[in-house]
């Protein structure tokens, strides 16, 4: 499967245009919206009736190798709050990422998510100025398209016990019962 694929199905969605745009005026420069964004609404659309289950947080991610703080993720996440009050923004610069696995500095957005618990999370999306989306997938679209959650390689080397984890924690395989859960 492809961008295309995953785009219709974003299109489809006024809530997720709207927080795209959100974060193409108020947030950081070229930053993608990532994680449950896409994925949740991929998979949702698998079943009838979809899964009635509010979201958690939009995870915005971005590259800024020349500021490391977190104090800028946080003034991001109040801009946006302001234009979407309800919304839970968690916006991450991922040039800093890396110090919480334990990894040498990532070079890129691309690199961040190659280091994500899951392959079908590690897909993130933005709105560009002329109203195309561009997108991020390290891992490509095919477990997110065929409905499968993998654990990364990264992960599996590194910290495979956060995938067991996140997988009973979040309750995945309730909300999608016919989720593949692909362990190797």
């Amino acid at each position: 499967m492809s961008a295309a694929a995953v785009e219709e199905i974003i299109r489809a969605d006024p809530i997720a245009l709207e927080q795209l745009h959100q974060v193409r005026s108020a947030g950081p420069a070229a930053a993608f919206i990532a994680a449950g964004f896409v994925r949740n609404r991929v998979w949702d659309r698998l079943y009838q009736p979809a899964p009635e289950a509010p979201e958690n947080d939009v995870d915005v991610v971005y590259f800024c190798s020349d500021s490391s703080m977190p104090d800028q993720d946080f003034a991001y996440e109040a801009a946006l709050k302001k234009l979407a009050p309800g919304v839970e923004w968690q916006v991450r610069n991922q040039a800093r990422m890396h110090s919480f696995g334990g990894y040498p500095p990532f070079s890129s957005i691309k690199e961040a998510l190659m280091h994500w618990p899951e392959t079908a999370t590690s897909v993130g999306v933005r709105l560009l100025v002329d109203g195309s989306m561009e997108f991020i997938a390290p891992f490509g679209f095919d477990d997110l398209m065929s409905h499968n959650l993998r654990i990364t390689p990264a992960m599996k080397v590194h910290d495979a016990v956060v995938f067991e984890k996140r997988l009973a924690v979040k309750g995945w395989e309730k909300r999608w019962p016919n989720l593949k859960v692909i362990r190797e």
